[in-house]
C-alpha cells in the first residue's frame, strides 16, 4: 500500500500555449509537409527511372501483365463509377444553370457552359476524386499490408526491386487509367447535360451540339488531360509511398489508408489551382 505520507507525485507539465506553441505547431505542419513533397520527388524519380528503362532495355523487363491487371483493377472498374457521378453532374449544371439563363433569354448557352465547364475543370477532377477513393485507398492498403506481412522485405532479400516490381506498374496504371477516365467522364457529362437540355429544357437538339462544338477548343481537351496526367501521377505516387511506409500492424494499414485519401485530394485540388492560374496567365481559356 502507499504510503499516504508520502510526497504525491508532481502533474504533468501542462501543454505550451501562446504565440511559441503556435509557431511551433506550424514549422511542425511545414516540415512534414516538405518531407511529404520531398519523398513523393524521390519516388517519383526512381519510378520513372526504373519504367524508362523497361521501355529502352531488353534487360529490364516492364511487366505488362502487372500493368495490364492493375489498369482492370483501377481503371476499368471505375468507368461505371465515374459516368454515374459525371452524367448526374452535367443534369445538375443543366438544371441549375438555366433559370439564370433564361432571364436573359439564352437557354440555348447552357450547352456553352457545361461543355466548358467540363472539359476544362469538372471531366478531370471528377474522375481523379472518384479514383481516389477507388484505387487509391486501395492501392495504399495493399501495399501497406504487403509490408506488414513482410513480402516487400521479401522481394528485397531475393534481389528485386520493391519500386520496380510494385510501384511502376501501379503509377503506369493510375495514370493511364485517370487520362482514358478523364475523357470518359467529359462525354458523360455532355451528353446528360444535352439529354436534360433538350428534353426539359427545350433547346434543339442541332442548335445544343452546334453551340458545344462552337464553344470548345482543343487547348480546353488538351488542358484537361494534362490535369489528368499530373492528378494520376500524384495519386499513384502518393497512394505508393503511404503503403510503402507502413509500421503498426492494421492499425497503420488503416492510417496509411486514411492519408492517402487526404492527402491526395489536397494536392490534387491544389494542383489543380496551379494549372488553373498558369492556363489563365499565358491565355489558354
Amino acid at each position: 500500500m502507499a504510503d499516504p505520507t508520502a510526497p504525491a507525485a508532481p502533474n504533468a507539465p501542462p501543454a505550451p500555449r501562446g504565440p511559441v506553441a503556435l509557431l511551433d505547431r506550424w514549422i511542425g505542419f511545414w516540415a512534414a509537409v516538405f518531407d511529404l513533397c520531398g519523398a513523393l520527388f524521390y519516388l517519383g524519380e526512381d519510378t520513372v527511372s526504373w519504367a524508362w528503362r523497361g521501355f529502352v532495355s531488353r534487360k529490364v523487363r516492364m511487366g505488362t501483365s502487372a500493368i495490364t491487371a492493375q489498369i482492370v483493377r483501377v481503371g476499368v472498374r471505375s468507368i461505371s463509377i465515374v459516368m454515374l457521378v459525371s452524367g448526374s453532374i452535367g443534369i445538375i449544371l443543366a438544371l441549375q444553370t438555366s433559370p439564370t439563363l433564361e432571364e436573359y433569354g439564352q437557354t440555348d448557352k447552357v450547352a456553352n457552359l457545361i461543355g466548358v465547364a467540363v472539359f476544362r475543370e469538372l471531366g478531370p477532377l471528377i474522375a481523379a476524386i472518384v479514383m481516389v477513393g477507388f484505387a487509391g485507398a486501395s492501392i495504399a492498403a495493399e501495399l501497406g499490408t504487403m509490408v506488414v506481412g513482410e513480402e516487400v522485405e521479401a522481394l528485397e532479400a531475393m534481389g528485386l526491386n520493391p519500386v520496380r516490381y510494385l510501384v511502376v506498374p501501379r503509377l503506369v496504371a493510375t495514370v493511364s487509367s485517370l487520362l482514358a477516365l478523364a475523357v470518359v467522364s467529359d462525354l458523360t457529362a455532355v451528353f446528360f447535360g444535352m439529354v436534360v437540355g433538350t428534353t426539359a429544357l427545350g433547346v434543339p437538339y442541332d442548335l445544343y451540339v452546334s453551340n458545344t462544338i462552337a464553344q470548345l477548343k482543343m487547348t480546353d481537351f488538351v488542358t484537361g488531360l494534362l490535369k489528368a496526367g499530373v492528378f494520376g501521377l500524384l495519386l499513384g505516387l502518393i497512394a505508393c509511398h503511404n503503403g510503402l511506409r507502413v509500421t503498426g500492424g492494421a492499425a497503420g494499414v488503416g492510417r496509411a489508408t486514411t492519408e492517402t485519401v487526404v492527402q491526395t485530394v489536397i494536392f490534387v485540388i491544389l494542383s489543380d489551382l496551379f494549372f488553373s492560374t498558369i492556363f489563365y496567365a499565358i491565355g489558354w481559356t
